[in-house]
């Protein structure tokens, strides 16, 4: 039997209380900025904000004493230890109060008149085949957001890819910043339903999936023989929701293709997406870009003398 250790509650409500932020980058964890939370670089489909984590990929979360039990594997006393700062006298910033905020109900971002920016941003800086963004942008799955910052004193240009359900409803967007400089901001809008994210629908047996929908237009681009006749989604993160979505509303579709990243968070969630599909009958295989992702790949490919191969695993 372990060491019986005695906290009192005060104690346990500091633990609890701490910024998962503040405490995983002091760990060594880089952290991605995702909306108003953070991502984990090493787990995409976790997410943090202020002392509370969510997992999308397996949708539970709670508070920092489970995440550093479940993240490091540890028991509650040795969790509650780590978060107080163990015998290294580290004090951990705490998580400021959060107010409840009622969940914004879905909606669209505001269209600006025209796509040029995004064009601009997808076809000349991202490199995915222009015939292959306006197909989106006709069927209105693709567009140039202009939003407002609070003040109304600056515009926020986003290309917005659009999910919609199987009456044609949007339920879903995930907005990419149009800026070149700096780190591009990237994140799902307010009240997304997850099983309904950015996809297209064929009408062969084979399913794509990808991390994001600019990883999906670049597989496109480097391989558009006959490519509408198959179907593909980005699942806007790691969470299998979206990709069973498709499956079920597809019978069809009977072999899946997974194209996550070609990172640890990738290897990992491809894993785990391949084990739910095994689960569920279905015949999958994981194609790997040659670099970090499939936008890479075709980036790498417009520069002069570079064989393009794609890897199978």
């Amino acid at each position: 039997m372990g060491t019986y250790v005695h906290f009192t509650d005060e104690q346990k409500y500091r633990a609890n209380n701490v910024d998962l932020s503040d405490f995983l980058s002091r760990q060594g964890e880089k952290l991605i900025a995702s909306g108003r939370e953070k991502r984990l670089s090493s787990d995409h489909s976790i997410t943090v904000h202020g002392n509370e984590w969510y997992d999308h990929a397996v949708e539970k979360g709670g508070y920092a004493i489970d995440f550093v039990r479940r993240f490091y594997d540890l028991s509650f006393p040795e969790a509650v230890t780590m978060l107080l700062g163990g015998e290294q006298g580290r004090s951990y910033q705490p998580a400021c109060p959060q107010k409840q905020e009622p969940k914004k109900p879905f909606a669209l971002p505001a269209a600006h008149t025209d796509m040029r920016r995004a064009y601009a941003y997808l076809v000349n800086t991202r490199h995915t085949d222009r015939e292959v963004v306006s197909f989106f942008a006709k069927q209105k799955l693709i567009y140039e957001s202009c939003e407002k910052s609070k003040d109304g004193a600056k515009e926020y240009h986003n290309a917005v890819f659009v999910g919609r359900d199987e009456n044609g409803v949007a339920r879903h967007a995930h907005k990419r910043g149009l800026y070149t400089e700096g780190k591009g901001f990237k994140g799902n809008v307010d009240g997304c339903h997850p099983a309904y994210s950015f996809h297209h629908t064929g009408k062969s047996n084979r399913l794509y999936v990808f991390e994001a929908p600019i990883d999906l237009l670049s597989f496109v681009s480097l391989h558009p023989q006959d490519w509408q006749n198959h179907s593909y989604v980005a699942l806007c993160g790691v969470g299998g929701q979206a990709m069973m979505k498709m499956l079920e509303l597809n019978p069809q579709l009977q072999e899946v293709s997974l194209c996550l990243d070609n990172d640890e968070a990738g290897h990992k969630a491809s894993q785990r997406l391949a084990n739910q599909l095994m689960e569920s009958g279905y015949q999958c295989n994981r194609l790997i870009s040659q670099e970090k992702d499939w936008n890479d790949d075709l980036c790498k490919r417009q520069q002069p003398e570079i064989a393009f191969e794609m890897k199978m695993a």
